[in-house]
């Protein structure tokens, strides 16, 4: 056992007499160490109840012959964290928990690991140190929010984002507004849509890598303390069976993951991290890769903000591998790949019910016979871009509008809540990359201020930084080379047109090129927003959105 680093022989006694120190007797001490990590906190929703979780890992460590040792990551709450200074530390918070977790797992010399995450960075930043480590891993999420009630209507906390531009346009008061608020987020959870915590939840049980229903089982129902108890226990036999992160993340794998995206209609931001992900593997999936399985996978669900349709309603008809069943009748999924079960995928679905013809659609009657996420290329992208096709509504499918230029999320919100923007204009923010951000904040602010504002059918908006999971209409982001690098985007002039066919993939700067290089040899760029601390770190070292944003390799 690789904890006998810490235990085993007379050189080790110091090591043994500081374990009995916790309380390790020598029964607990013969046995494997298992690492949990939780990133329990009391300031996000998505993770205050993750004791609860970790408690039913640890008791299924033993019940299967382990000693578990619990340990803490952070967290970032996106939704609390938008719109100030703080989503700039969103995604890099993904690198530092990965960091948290290795420096933890190395150090003390455990045989294998639980990871239990919940929010938008942690799961991803958890999914890193399982591959970096390649240690007998399991991740278990706490489970999505169920959604809010407000006179007879479900709510969540993307309609709170939305109402703030209502208040502004005079659709609704502000004493409604403070109703809605108080009935949103009903509790525990991860926010209650397919937004980024529970699209990647969904995508790791793809992945292979968390049991089946950890995707949609509800953060309050029982179940979700039977998966962790069983996660707590499954961790011992992948170390039994030397089953280990490298051998699920296997390129097909991503495909089978990917596909999932697709068919769900994922947040965005399961690009960035699947790419980040897949670097860490040694895994070929590109921009391109993403483009190709997106054209031949079906979309086969609206889960909020595409429809009205939240998870509960998913896990309810069948969740995950009801879906991941539809796919393997269109053959559209690599059935052979193991997961944490120590089944494969295709034995996974065994035990699976079929789609309810509702929620999930079956596969030959899908919304659309593309994914629900699309990669745009073109002179404005090079390195390509990315847009939740399946939450645009169809008149804006094709656009062309008149560039508003923005160097600040700020300075978009002030133009767009003050009535500054029109129909046709087309809203740049830029400066908002992994560099130029610095941390590639996210914009659901200004997109849900204009959805707010009565412009969601009228208007599209194209930054360099990325979009909440809960962001829809034509929100195109990740736009690759940023605008810090050098990138197409810091060329954009007011009035300047912006052509976007997302049928076609393409998104276009209007302007010729020998005036995009006359404007580019004029460029200044600006200096860096922050220049201590970790993001000053971050800013130095992170990648291309179209990379995955991850930190350079040394």
């Amino acid at each position: 056992m690789r904890s006998d680093l810490i235990k085993k022989g007379i050189e080790k006694a110091p090591h043994r007499s500081l374990l009995r120190a916790l309380g390790v007797s020598d029964d607990e001490m013969r046995r494997p160490f298992v690492g949990v990590a939780n990133s329990v906190n009391e300031i996000v929703p998505g993770h205050i109840h993750l004791q609860a979780i970790a408690d039913a890992v640890k008791a299924g460590v033993r019940s299967a012959g382990g000693t578990p040792f619990e340990f803490s990551t952070i967290g970032v709450c996106d939704g609390i964290a938008m719109n100030h200074p703080g989503m700039k530390y969103s995604l890099a918070s993904r690198e530092i928990i990965a960091d948290s977790v290795e420096v933890m797992a190395m150090a003390h010399a455990f045989d294998a690991l639980v990871l239990i995450s919940s929010c938008d960075k942690v799961t991803p930043g958890m999914l890193l140190a399982m591959a970096r480590l390649n240690l007998p891993s399991i991740i278990v999420t706490g489970g999505a929010m169920l959604p809010g009630d407000w006179q007879g209507k479900k709510l969540d906390v993307i309609d709170m984002f939305e109402a703030v531009g209502a208040v502004k346009s005079g659709k609704i008061t502000k004493d409604e507004l403070y109703q809605m608020e108080a009935q949103a987020c009903p509790g525990c959870g991860s926010c209650a849509g397919m937004f980024t915590a529970n699209s990647m939840a969904c995508v790791a049980e793809a992945l292979g890598v968390a049991l089946p229903g950890n995707g949609t089982i509800p953060a309050v129902h029982a179940d979700r303390i039977r998966l962790a108890k069983a996660a707590g226990a499954q961790a011992m036999y992948l170390l039994k069976k030397g089953i280990t992160p490298q051998k699920i993340l296997t390129e097909k794998a991503f495909e089978n993951a990917l596909a999932l995206d697709m068919a769900l209609g994922c947040s965005t931001n399961t690009v960035l991290h699947l790419l980040a992900l897949a670097q860490e593997c040694g895994a070929n999936i590109t921009l391109k890769t993403i483009d190709r399985l997106s054209r031949r996978t079906p979309n086969l669900c609206h889960i909020r903000p595409a429809g009205e349709h939240y998870v509960v309603d998913l896990h309810e008809a069948g969740g995950v591998q009801a879906v991941l069943k539809e796919l393997s009748k269109g053959k559209l999924l690599n059935e052979k790949e193991i997961t944490v079960t120590g089944k494969s995928i295709g034995k996974n679905l065994k035990f699976s019910g079929d789609a309810d013809g509702k929620v999930i659609r079956p596969i030959g009657k899908p919304y659309s016979k593309t994914g629900g996420l699309t990669v745009l290329f073109g002179n404005l992208a090079p390195e390509g871009a990315v847009v939740k096709s399946m939450a645009v509504a169809p008149s804006m499918m094709r656009s062309r509008g008149r560039a508003r230029v923005f160097n600040s999320e700020e300075a978009a919100c002030v133009a767009i809540l003050s009535g500054k923007i029109r129909a046709g204009d087309c809203i740049v923010i830029r400066y908002e990359g992994p560099k130029g951000g610095p941390g590639m904040r996210e914009m659901l602010s200004p997109t849900a201020a204009v959805v707010g504002m009565g412009l969601g059918e009228k208007v599209s908006l194209v930054t360099d930084g990325r979009f909440s999971g809960g962001t829809r209409g034509a929100a195109v982001g990740h736009v690759s080379p940023e605008a810090m690098a050098g990138g197409t985007i810091a060329l954009v002039k007011d009035g300047d047109f912006i052509s976007i066919d997302i049928l076609r993939k393409t998104i276009t700067l209007e302007v010729e090129d020998k005036e995009l290089r006359l404007r580019a040899k004029k460029l200044k760029t600006p200096p860096p927003k922050i220049t201590t601390g970790c993001l000053a770190r971050y800013a130095a070292a992170v990648s291309s959105a179209s990379e995955g944003a991850v930190l350079g390799k040394i």
